[in-house]
């Protein structure tokens, strides 16, 4: 198993997010919501690399969510497309384009990642479950 690595991915998704935080409380919109996709993406890949065993090349969080629904079957995986789209596109958007996000944008941003790491949460302890039964 890649224990570290997931380990590792886990804590920069943690960090991302505490960021995103940060810059929230000093009203960066665009990076709040860049960050909060950047842990998303994170989350979604170090639970892709326990669950599968390799870290998958794409940033699409839509494509994250599919291959780990895939891996798991796990019925709790499906989430908001609408929400995905809007967080995969702080993505680019933040970093490429001439586009600016509001604060509720930014609230919004960090309410996907909150879910979204509820989500895994569950996902990982299913698994911790099923292995100590």
């Amino acid at each position: 198993m890649h224990k570290d690595e997931v380990e590792l991915f886990l804590n920069r998704a943690k960090n991302f997010l505490d960021g995103a935080k940060e810059r929230f409380q000093k009203g960066d919109w665009d990076l709040t919501c860049f960050m909060a996709e950047q842990s998303v993406q994170l989350l979604m890949k170090s639970i892709i690399l326990e669950k599968g065993g390799e870290v998958p090349k794409t940033h699409s969080i839509r494509i994250l969510f599919g291959l780990l629904y895939h891996i798991t079957k796990e019925e709790k995986l499906k989430y908001d497309r609408k929400a995905l789209i809007f967080l995969e596109s702080a993505y680019l958007n933040s970093r490429y384009f001439n586009f600016t996000y509001e604060k509720e944008d930014a609230e919004e941003a960090l309410k996907i990642v909150s879910e979204v790491k509820k989500i895994v949460e569950h996902v990982r302890n299913d698994d911790k479950k099923e292995r100590n039964d």
